[in-house]
């Protein structure tokens, strides 16, 4: 028998899941990972902070994503359809994360990273197996929040690293 697994532990394997879910375009195990309205801390789907939309609160539980140069999104439909998008469009992709710090707090959990990202479009015309490979630094946040059936992603913000050009690692002052 295995022992129960820290809330860190949890939030890391449904961090992990997440990505790898992502790298196979398994889109109904990423639908699976985001937090629904049945997923609020009484199960109801109702909204159980006591201010609903009637009281002037738009988001309640809703789920957000912002994914690098695109506008927020909100709503669960939204960010389903994002990623929907993505993987229609995407050959090939795959994620190596650095930098990883979780925190748990409560019902509540933030995970940072940085997602080293290599990714190939569909091959050129005339033939070959896939596009050239892109890589690209991003650096996200992971918001989970603990649902009756485990750690669902709550948010998911996304933006990129600039990089360092030549001329700006070499710039000097004139005098």
């Amino acid at each position: 028998m295995t022992a129960a697994r820290t809330d860190i532990e949890q939030v890391q394997l449904a961090n992990t899941a997440f990505y790898e879910a992502l790298e196979r375009g398994d889109f109904d195990e990423v639908s699976d990972l985001w937090m629904d309205s049945e997923d609020t801390a009484d199960g109801s789907g109702a909204d159980t902070d006591g201010e609903g939309p009637e009281d002037g609160d738009t988001t309640g539980d809703a789920v957000s994503c912002v994914h690098p140069g695109w506008p927020v999104l909100t709503g669960r439909g939204e960010v389903l359809r994002s990623y929907a998008l993505i993987m229609a469009n995407t050959e090939y992709i795959q994620f190596f994360l650095t930098d990883l710090k979780v925190g748990v707090a409560g019902d509540t959990a933030l995970v940072t990273c940085t997602e080293n990202i290599l990714s190939g479009g569909p091959p050129p015309e005339g033939g070959g197996e896939l596009g050239p490979l892109v890589g690209q630094l991003v650096v996200a946040t992971n918001v989970f929040r603990r649902t009756p059936d485990g750690w669902k992603l709550w948010s998911h913000h996304a933006s990129p690293v600039l990089a360092e050009t030549d001329d700006e690692e070499g710039e000097e002052t004139p005098t």
